[in-house]
């Protein structure tokens, strides 16, 4: 099975948030990027890497999983700065839409590692649908929802600054860009599908197996 298919909407829920930041001077020793007073360790992201790619059973690139902490880190800030609050129980929920292989989503559940990166898309894509209005994944109107989230996470975070580690790439344009072989381009064609993807959770409310 693909990991397209593995990974059912990560697409969607983890690039919903493709963030235009402001730019800081640069990042510390083993600091893969800062995020406003947030820091995201090169270790921690190829631990997130191994493990998710252990869960999914192929290979997850260590530049689309930075690319993922540091949207989840953006949008924790903004969700903060306006007091949106995310329930386990809704997070939960959006889990099982983000990953639908049942497979798949146990492994996630057995690792610490990939649940916790699993949890943090996942509640990221519940925080940008309340953001734009709506009441989180169930919400009919969710899909439209989460576009007026990713307007509003764009224009608050415009005065937090994102730095990016030079092995890994450039922050532009609210996405890391790099030269790293592969990864992006899969990024890419991820986010056009976004939209279908988000769709397809409003009608596909529990893991298909």
């Amino acid at each position: 099975m693909s990991r397209g298919r593995k990974f059912g909407a990560l697409g969607a829920a983890a690039a919903l948030v493709l963030l235009a930041g402001g730019c800081a001077a640069g990042t510390h020793p083993g600091a893969a990027a800062t995020i406003g007073t947030t820091e995201i360790s090169v270790s921690d992201v190829d631990e997130t890497a191994r493990a998710v790619s252990g869960a999914l059973g192929q290979q997850f690139e260590t530049a689309v999983t930075l690319n993922e902490l540091v949207n989840n880190a953006l949008v924790q800030q903004v969700r903060d700065q306006r007091s949106v609050t995310v329930t386990d129980a809704e997070t939960a929920a959006a889990a099982k839409l983000v990953v639908r292989d049942a497979t798949a989503f146990q492994k996630f559940e057995a690792d610490p590692v990939a649940r916790d990166f699993l949890y943090r898309v996942a509640a990221t894509a519940v925080a940008t649908i309340k953001l734009g209005g709506g009441t989180g994944v169930t919400d009919p109107q969710a899909a439209q929802a989460q576009r007026a989230g990713v307007a509003v996470v764009k224009d608050a975070a415009k005065n937090i600054d994102v730095a990016i580690a030079p092995r890994f790439g450039q922050w532009v344009d609210g996405a890391i860009k790099s030269d790293v072989s592969g990864s992006l381009s899969e990024e890419s064609d991820q986010a056009k599908a976004k939209r279908q993807a988000a769709e397809e959770a409003q009608r596909q409310q529990q893991p298909q197996g």
